[in-house]
């Protein structure tokens, strides 16, 4: 994975995605939607993962087959809306170490203020995948990912649903060693910071707190 930006494609991505923005699905829908989605886009952000193999027994034969190498990866979600990825993710990769970033927006000043932070130990030798459905401004993404690096991580990707222009530069500029993975890029930010045409507010759409 060297590109910073990889856009997932996949038919079935595209048309979970669809479903996902349309202003009808209900909010059940809506989460069940994201559980799938984030299953798929994990398949692309673990593509890389190291490797090693291991001396099995098949019914038939021995075999050195392949299997993952080093400690488990750490999975991150930046609070409320990056648990909707999670969740899916956990189910495909159930050995993961899990931690939480929360990070509000000051009203004033516009920077992310943190009030929690809880991540795994020896991040340092561990892949972490921060996620988060929307990379709207960036400011919130980049904070958790200064946050990820004091802690010790050194191997880091982002998994976002939807991505802005805008949250993509800021993201490269702050962080141009961490890939970003995402089902789309969309064409840009409104006046008050929403993604456009984007889906709405992802953590209000999932937990129906609209």
């Amino acid at each position: 994975m060297t590109d910073h930006l990889t856009v997932v494609s996949h038919p079935l991505v595209q048309h979970k995605l669809t479903l996902m923005r349309d202003l009808e699905t209900p909010t059940a829908v809506f989460r069940q939607l994201l559980r799938e989605i984030s299953q798929l886009l994990a398949y692309e952000v673990t593509r890389e993962l190291p490797m090693t193999t291991r001396r099995i027994e098949t019914p038939l034969t021995e075999m050195d087959s392949p299997c993952l190498e080093g400690r488990k990866l750490a999975l991150v979600s930046i609070l409320r809306a990056g648990n909707g990825l999670l969740d899916g993710m956990l189910e495909l990769i159930p050995s993961a170490r899990v931690g939480f970033v929360g990070l509000y927006r000051d009203e004033e000043t516009l920077q992310p203020v943190q009030y929690y932070f809880k991540v795994p130990t020896e991040l340092s030798d561990r892949l972490t995948i921060a996620v988060d459905p929307m990379l709207a401004t960036g400011n919130s993404s980049a904070a958790a990912i200064d946050l990820l690096k004091k802690a010790g991580a050194t191997d880091i990707r982002f998994l976002c649903l939807l991505a802005a222009p805008e949250g993509v530069a800021r993201m490269k500029e702050a962080h141009p060693d961490v890939p970003i993975v995402t089902a789309a890029l969309d064409e840009g930010l409104n006046e008050k910071g929403y993604i456009v045409p984007g889906l709405g507010d992802a953590g209000d759409r999932m937990f129906g707190t609209k």
